[in-house]
């Protein structure tokens, strides 16, 4: 049955219906099952006979035109003219006939792309923009991406993981970022250093005061002139303030810190959705190659892939030892800091003007 294609809109994404491999729109939502005959193919089979391989490649999440447009040729070339881009911003092409997947793979990797991401690998990372876009990063997310990435390549380019491991990191601790099995943030440890010439006029104070999720901001008069001020006991370093008020610089070449968390988990198909939880703490952010980061995600993949029974996600396998023997297997020191005792939300989150209860 044909699909119209909907009239534009000024925002969202556009219909992907147009851009669809035509086997695709033909079989859409007939798919009878999927097949992994390798890492990075995937074939699928619908009810009508038809079959669809898509081939996927590691790519980074900000494209230069040059390698956008060598990745088109590619498509071009060797595939049916067809691309599709992932969550996690791999490219993946769809071809009909078997007997491209086997030269499509080798331009590929000719190119100097990596083909695999698939099944039981650990999953391109998810990251945000880092230094080069976004207005309020503590560190560059795309370049710890790469750091790990060149480390983990061969996990990604095999299927050998007890199950499939999602990785994310964040540029910042409150806007981007995510859930995943293993998660590399920013950590703030000093308050905001504030620049009180320039708050009056930069800042939308009430707005800023509103911002702070346990108000530990208010006005202030500051050597005359309208200002804001930190209640340092309140303040849990989170950074919320900085977007709105540049003046209140937290990004420190110093106490700007990276942190590891595990354990999260959105799917619900084996148990409930869990919470990520801090296992790594004060690591320096050390750019460019983020090497203190990078071995302790080493560290838990190894002791992971070791120690999990097949199709254990690392929070089920960390459920199933315990923590303490994940700490000790991971080779990471448990201190008070993991703990969670930290009982102030209740009365300072009572004073934001956001949550109330």
């Amino acid at each position: 049955m044909a699909k119209e294609m909907r009239e534009p809109i000024e925002s969202g994404c556009p219909d992907p219906w147009q851009y669809m491999h035509p086997v695709m729109r033909k079989n859409f939502g007939q798919w009878k099952y999927h097949e992994h005959p390798r890492p990075g193919v995937l074939r699928h089979v619908a009810f009508s006979g038809d079959e669809v391989w898509t081939v996927k490649a590691g790519t980074q999440r900000i494209l230069d035109v040059f390698t956008l447009r060598k990745l088109c040729d590619i498509g071009e070339e060797f595939a049916d003219g067809y691309v599709h881009f992932t969550l996690r911003s791999n490219i993946e092409y769809m071809v009909t006939d078997e007997a491209r997947v086997t030269p499509l793979i080798n331009a590929l990797e000719d190119a100097g792309f990596i083909v695999g991401g698939t099944q039981n690998s650990v999953t391109m990372i998810s990251h945000t923009q880092g230094w080069l876009h976004c207005d309020i990063p503590g560190t560059d997310a795309s370049g710890v991406v790469k750091a790990m990435m060149d480390e983990l390549i061969d996990e990604f380019r095999n299927a050998n993981m007890p199950n499939r491991v999602h990785i994310t990191t964040s540029c910042c601790q409150i806007n981007c970022g995510g859930q995943g099995d293993i998660a590399i943030n920013v950590q703030h440890t000093k308050p905001p250093k504030i620049n009180h010439d320039l708050v009056a006029n930069v800042c939308e104070r009430p707005s800023v005061v509103a911002r702070c999720p346990v108000a530990a901001i208010r006005p202030a008069m500051v050597n005359g002139k309208p200002s804001l001020e930190v209640d340092e006991r309140k303040c849990i370093c989170c950074g919320a303030c900085y977007p709105p008020c540049p003046p209140m610089q937290i990004n420190d070449a110093e106490h700007t810190k990276l942190a590891i968390w595990v354990g999260g988990n959105h799917s619900n198909a084996r148990g409930k959705p869990t919470f990520q939880k801090l296992v790594a703490a004060g690591i320096p952010n050390n750019p460019p190659r983020w090497p203190e980061a990078t071995a302790i995600v080493k560290r838990i993949l190894k002791a992971y892939k070791e120690g999990a029974r097949d199709w254990e996600r690392v929070n089920e396998w960390i459920e199933r030892i315990g923590w303490p023997r994940f700490f000790e297997e991971v080779e990471l020191p448990f201190t008070k800091y993991h703990i969670d005792t930290w009982r102030g939300a209740r009365a300072s989150f009572n004073s934001s003007s956001y949550i109330r209860f």
